[in-house]
């Protein structure tokens, strides 16, 4: 496993850390050993929040006895001094510590809500009390789109990291422009959805007790990614054991990608990049999740993506979970819930109903025969 420095942290972290965002969707046993199996590859970063369920829970029940091997980050979505510090405390308490290594600001990523937390009573305010009182480390920053916004923040000089999406097919704007002007300023990089939500991968939804096995995509995406040294470290999403051992394999792949390996990957991956701009599909990072009606959102929009954009010899895959899913887009109230959570701006509603028009009609074809 390869380690980078954090930025102006001076933290050495793994090139591969462990995210967090999906261990709810898994039992406790279950994450223990992904977490434990991680340790034991060289992962020393696990990044998780306060808004992702059960998941700080699980993992201070699984890092007891290793803590001071590992640099543990999480977040606080709260605005407000009060609530920041608030839900300081509780993980603290949920993921069993004395300190945290990296407090961040979660997903700002607008002007207005910038001003909110920067401003007197703001959360900001909380994180460098917390930093004065030894209960944080270090203190960082998340943000999802806004490009001026994620510049107004480099340049604040108040952060010392900020966690961006990037991947293979979204190169445009953070990749030419926030990922340089943030190494330039000596931050620490993270990189979040560098699979794009699972749209990038080779498998379809493989069962966490297969044994690990080389996905040639989610591979060289993740190579991709380590292969920009002004990275300090990229935080796919893992549940499992399979999961973390495949994406460990990256952390002591060859770098950098050579031309020809780059083009290579792009040309593979080519129909989906040629669909995807940010702000208009699905990263799957469910914040907008529960739905009140139980819609899966992310995993319809994974169905319609991996149909619409995968090679014609898989494009089944799509099918195959749109027809696995319990719940059917039809079951949308409109209540708009998802909307207001969502960090892209997707017009959800109006989406699904385009989706579920579009695979509902797949579905008739294939029992038509």
């Amino acid at each position: 496993m390869r380690y980078r420095r954090l930025g102006k942290t001076n933290l050495d972290v793994s090139v591969i850390g462990f995210g967090a965002i999906k261990l709810p969707h898994v039992d406790l046993q279950t994450a223990i050993e992904a977490i434990k199996k991680a340790v034991e590859l060289g992962i020393n970063f696990i990044d998780t929040a306060r808004g992702y369920g059960d998941s700080e829970t699980k993992i201070g029940k699984a890092i007891k006895g290793t803590r001071d091997k590992l640099i543990i980050a999480t977040k606080t979505v709260a605005r407000t001094a009060e609530g920041a510090r608030r839900d300081l405390e509780t993980s603290l308490r949920e993921l069993c510590v004395d300190y945290i290594d990296l407090y961040q600001l979660h997903s700002v990523s607008d002007e207005e809500t910038y001003e909110e937390v920067m401003s007197i009573g703001g959360a900001y305010e909380a994180l460098l009390k917390a930093k004065e009182e030894g209960k944080v480390r270090h203190i960082g920053i998340t943000m999802h789109r806004a490009l001026e916004t994620m510049k107004r923040a480099i340049e604040s000089n108040c952060f010392e990291t900020i966690m961006l999406a990037y991947s293979p097919l979204d190169q445009e704007g953070v990749g030419r422009e926030i990922i340089p002007m943030a190494y330039e300023h000596d931050m620490g990089i993270i990189i979040m959805k560098p699979l794009s939500g699972g749209q990038l991968r080779s498998r379809a939804n493989p069962s966490p007790t297969d044994p690990p096995e080389k996905d040639e995509i989610v591979f060289e995406s993740l190579r991709f990614i380590i292969s920009n040294e002004m990275i300090s470290t990229v935080i796919p999403g893992m549940t499992c054991v399979r999961e973390v051992v495949e994406n460990a394999w990256v952390g002591d792949a060859p770098l950098p990608m050579s031309e020809s390996e780059r083009r290579k990957l792009l040309e593979a991956i080519g129909s989906l990049r040629k669909q995807f701009r940010y702000g208009q599909v699905c990263l799957r990072c469910e914040y907008c999740m529960p739905c009140p009606q139980g819609i899966r959102i992310p995993d319809v929009f994974l169905a319609y993506d991996m149909w619409s954009g995968y090679p014609e010899n898989l494009r089944h895959l799509g099918i195959q979970l749109y027809m696995s899913l319990d719940v059917k887009p039809d079951a949308c109230i409109e209540c708009g819930e998802c909307e207001e959570k969502c960090p892209a701006a997707l017009p959800i509603r109006q989406r699904l109903k385009e989706v579920m028009k579009e695979l509902e009609l797949q579905v008739q074809r294939i029992k038509k025969g």
